[in-house]
């Protein structure tokens, strides 16, 4: 063997999205899953109906195979992750996918494996169209399927991932939601993927195993060899191929710091919210589905700060019913009574289409700044009544709170509480019952908003600032565009200024303001964002410890003079610099 054979390849240390907590190291196994090669050819006049029989049998088996992961998942994981696969069972049911293959095949007569694959990908390319990450990822969820009903069509087996000889850290592509359930906790020591966010159910899945995991690597699956050894830092976003000895050792340090760091948050999170100098603060959840009220309990927020009504919509082939609606928001409600839950109507249209409901959304050219929110619903008064009618019925039964996206001035706030008015009196009409004191919000999302928040102040209850697109539109930046998003800046000098008029105008009118976008969840501008003024935080639960543990950590005065400090600054890297350092000093 010659000494170039011989010698260590040296170390590479790559940058992806952090997705799974945790550190891990050892031997890659490389994942290699492609698609199905589809074949196309016609069907004989004798044959159509056994075609059709042939697809309808398929979505049959699919349909079992798919409820018996969810039985194993639930034994071994828990009711919560198998949830993850309604999802999957409600692609099988949804009478436009079944309905537009069949009228497919009626037209083309082309065997029913390339009909279902033509129409299962106009769906996915519908979902991976969207701005919204966790709604971007669902486009996972029918791929997912339609791998499986394709595979039953064309007679394979064998396309998921199996169990792993020895323990591995898992480098591929994508996972899909069935490979991740299939993989063995005592093996998979890491998940590493090109492609994927934060929000896929790969990830969820890996959270849950508390199985460290990173994505975004782009190529690494390509670049790398089986039995190469990768080193995953699962709160960096970090992985490093072919560790030396030195990084191993002070890996293991951290790996220490960061589980004992883990337990004091955790133990600290039962605690109120309250400052060093008594000032109590409130921290809320976003949530997604009605179901999630049980993680809002476990990380201990106080009540709900977003509730995202759209994936009602998504998830389902039509419209959900006012009854549908109402079931929900009432079973969160009640959930969480007497603690709020903060409901946001539909945000629907321009990046969130819905596939069976084409017809309403057009295709746009920048529907970051189309035909969506509350403008649709101003549109459509028979989608947003449903909505209005569902979400006061349930405000019978809990304390709910009702807000509006992408609201750009008074007159649009105006014109949404005459309807909501109108939906008041027939209810009362019908003798129904509904929280006749309703408090009504808006979002904060757009300059022309932020700009003339004295006079939605006068319009409305409470403020809830969306950062995400009021950052966005601020810098002009579309944050899911690699080329730019390193411009993407919260600390920003109009950012934080932008925010700080929001408060102050918000004040002087005498309501709350609330942030629940992403930079809500980010521990480093808890103290930033508290100090300004803000009175209340949104965000994913799980990020609801990290924040309570600088909140009892620091005085409220000493948040006050960070954000003075802040807001007379020129350099946004300045400014983040001087908040990470203020929330590492109290994250120790």
């Amino acid at each position: 063997m010659s000494e170039a054979e011989s010698s260590p390849r040296p170390e590479l240390v790559l940058q992806g999205v952090a997705a799974s907590h945790g550190i891990a190291y050892g031997q890659i196994f490389v994942y290699v899953q492609s698609d199905l090669e589809v074949p196309e050819y016609q069907v004989e006049e004798a044959a159509w109906g056994a075609e059709i029989a042939r697809f309808e049998q398929a979505l049959v088996v699919t349909r079992q195979q798919v409820q018996k992961i969810m039985v194993e998942v639930e034994k071994n994981l828990g009711e919560e992750e198998a949830r993850i696969f309604d999802a999957h069972l409600l692609v099988l049911e949804d009478q436009a996918l079944i309905s537009e293959t069949i009228r497919d095949f009626e037209k083309s007569r082309a065997n029913i494996e390339a009909c279902f694959d033509r129409v299962a990908q106009r769906y996915i390319a519908a979902f991976e169209a969207i701005d919204d990450e966790y709604l971007r990822e669902r486009g996972g969820d029918i791929r997912d399927v339609a791998q499986r009903v394709l595979a039953n069509l064309l007679g394979h087996t064998g396309l998921r991932l199996s169990k792993l000889a020895d323990k591995r850290i898992v480098v591929a592509n994508d996972i899909s939601p069935s490979d991740a359930v299939s993989l063995d906790r005592s093996a998979a020591l890491g998940i590493v993927t090109d492609s994927g966010s934060k929000t896929s159910h790969a990830v969820i899945v890996a959270r849950s195993m508390k199985i460290p995991a990173v994505v975004g690597l782009r190529d690494l699956s390509a670049m790398v060899q089986q039995g190469d050894q990768l080193l995953v830092d699962g709160y960096e976003g970090v992985v490093i191929l072919n560790p030396t000895e030195s990084t191993l050792f002070r890996y293991g340090q951290i790996q220490r710091q960061k589980h004992t760091q883990e337990q004091r948050l955790m133990d600290a999170n039962r605690l109120p919210a309250v400052t060093l100098d008594g000032v109590q603060l409130t921290l809320r959840a976003n949530v997604e589905k009605s179901d999630e009220s049980a993680l809002v309990k476990e990380y201990n927020a106080d009540g709900v700060g977003l509730y995202r009504t759209e994936y009602l919509y998504l998830g389902s082939s039509s419209m959900p019913t006012e009854d549908e609606q109402y079931a929900a928001y009432r079973a969160l409600a009640e959930a969480l009574a007497p603690a709020p839950v903060t409901i946001r109507t539909l945000d629907l249209g321009g990046d969130k289409p819905i596939a069976s409901q084409a017809h309403l959304f057009p295709k746009e050219q920048n529907p970051f700044l189309g035909y969506r929110a509350i403008r649709f619903c101003l549109d459509h008064l028979d989608v947003f009544k449903i909505q209005l009618r569902a979400v006061l019925r349930a405000s019978a039964h809990g304390t709910i709170l009702l807000m509006y996206p992408m609201v750009s001035g008074r007159d649009e706030m105006r014109r949404a509480n005459v309807v909501l008015d109108e939906c008041k009196a027939e209810l009362r009409a019908e003798g129904i019952a509904f929280d006749e004191n309703l408090r009504v919000g808006t979002m904060i999302e757009i300059p022309s908003a932020a700009m003339t928040a004295d006079l939605l102040a006068q319009e409305c209850d409470f403020f809830s600032i969306g950062t995400n697109d009021l950052i966005q539109y601020l810098l002009a930046i579309d944050r899911v565009n690699d080329r730019i998003a390193h411009l993407y800046e919260p600390t920003h000098p109009s950012v934080l200024r932008t925010i700080r008029h929001i408060v102050v105008e918000a004040h002087r009118a005498r309501i709350k303001v609330s942030v629940c976008g992403e930079m809500a969840g980010d521990p480093i501008f808890t103290a930033l964002l508290f100090g300004i003024g803000v009175d209340e935080l949104s965000m994913t639960p799980p990020l609801v410890p990290a924040a309570r543990y600088i909140v009892r950590n620091m005085r409220m005065t000493d948040a006050k003079k960070l954000a003075q400090m802040a807001l007379a600054m020129d350099s946004a890297p300045a400014i983040h610099a001087l908040c990470a350092q203020f929330a590492e000093e109290r994250l120790k």
